[in-house]
């Protein structure tokens, strides 16, 4: 995944965990606009989520946060 994805995955993580606290569930739509501006870019994230890592819909920031801290 590359850099700029990864920073942007865990600066949204760290909002919505500041604004809902640490149980907070997102999906990877949470790091796109409503619309599909980025096709691209919503498509590594989504293969990262999906394929590569067999995640649920959703799954708590703070693990997600960790993952994309980890490089995996």
């Amino acid at each position: 995944m590359r850099q700029s994805l990864r920073d942007k995955i865990i600066a949204v993580c760290d909002r919505k965990i500041a604004q809902k606290g640490l149980d907070v569930d997102l999906s990877f739509y949470a790091f796109f606009a409503n619309r599909n501006d980025d096709p691209d870019t919503l498509m590594e994230a989504a293969t990262w989520w999906i394929k590569t890592h067999e995640l649920d819909h959703f799954e708590k920031a703070t693990k997600i946060r960790g993952m994309v801290s980890a490089g995996k």
